[in-house]
């Protein structure tokens, strides 16, 4: 087990940049409804089995008019305007997302919760390991950024409730916002400064 904690100079444009907070809002609110199912469905009165029948007749019996016991008033009636299912998701403009992400990450920064390591590796894919490393760097609620692939890092926090691992192409404005600090390997932080330098 391999973490080495190093402090590189972070790119002021990137990790120094105003922060937005309705950017911020509307983009966890943009992620929460992109992951949606959106599978919801009820039925109206026209798929409920049955009613094909008039109930009464239309006059002379005192009661109101009707003309299928599966209306939504009768009890075992179809139901109006329920939910169908439907896509909830939608995109906001890349400079706006782009944006919202420099500004989760510069308010990480501004709070000192980025700790960068030249290296972050585990022997064999195994929780307690995950847990001993983080206890080395003192932390509890992390978001772990890695470069390239690892089956060891990402098997072995996926059973720690606060700890997430992604790789760097997966990086978003929730997770960072989700988990108090970000730890990112060397080369994940340069791969970052490459993608989001203006």
């Amino acid at each position: 087990m391999e973490v080495h904690v190093i402090q590189p100079d972070l790119n002021a444009e990137i990790f120094g940049a105003k922060t937005r907070l309705h950017l911020l809002h509307q983009t966890v609110v943009m992620q929460l409804a992109n992951r949606r199912a959106g599978s919801a469905s009820t039925k109206s009165k026209g798929f409920v089995r049955g009613g094909g029948k008039k109930p009464w007749r239309q006059k002379g019996t005192g009661r109101a008019r009707a003309g299928s016991i599966r209306s939504p008033i009768f009890v075992g009636g179809g139901t109006t305007f329920g939910p169908q299912p439907r896509d909830y998701s939608y995109r906001m403009p890349r400079t706006a997302r782009r944006e919202a992400l420099l500004s989760a990450l510069s308010l990480k920064s501004r709070d000192g919760k980025i700790v960068v390591v030249d290296k972050f590796q585990l022997d064999e894919p195994k929780t307690k390991l995950m847990v001993k490393a983080l206890a080395e760097l003192k932390v509890e609620s992390a978001l772990i950024v890695i470069a390239q692939p690892d089956t060891k890092i990402e098997r072995s926090a996926r059973n720690l409730p606060k700890v997430k691992v992604l790789r760097v192409e997966g990086l978003n404005v929730y997770d960072l916002l989700r988990y108090e600090h970000l730890i990112l390997t060397d080369v994940a932080l340069k791969m970052i400064e490459e993608r989001l330098a203006a």
